[in-house]
């Protein structure tokens, strides 16, 4: 792949991006939640390990959030008429982000508990 060619992929990437924290009211409200969570995390000096789980459990959210509308957008441009496949695709899709966002307010909760409970956790300093 030339060059010009990689760099118009990650234009088409951020476009995708873009387009889905534009259109998405769920991706905004994702993004303020991660906002709020690396600046704590950063605030209360979170160890690195800990620090990579938070990014990674956000990027999971976004990213499935993010899939959850590119299906949205195909079945609404094929799927003339409602169908029950088209319902459960668009069901499952929403299910997954779902559960991105459980696990990641999982995670988020088991780096944080020690932080607000007893200080610092030993091993983190």
């Amino acid at each position: 792949m030339g060059r010009g060619r990689l760099w118009r992929s990650f234009g088409y990437a951020f476009k995708g991006i873009y387009h889905t924290w534009k259109t998405q009211r769920n991706m905004k409200i994702h993004s303020a939640a991660a906002a709020v969570v690396f600046i704590l995390a950063l605030g209360l000096r979170v160890a690195g390990r800990d620090l990579a789980l938070l990014i990674l459990a956000m990027a999971l959210v976004m990213s499935a959030e993010m899939i959850n509308t590119a299906i949205e957008a195909t079945i609404d441009a094929t799927v003339k008429e409602y169908h029950p496949l088209a319902g459960a695709a668009k069901d499952v899709a929403a299910g997954a982000v779902l559960l991105a966002a459980i696990a990641a307010a999982v995670i988020g909760l088991l780096v944080f508990y020690p932080y607000f409970i007893g200080g610092i956790p030993s091993g983190n300093k």
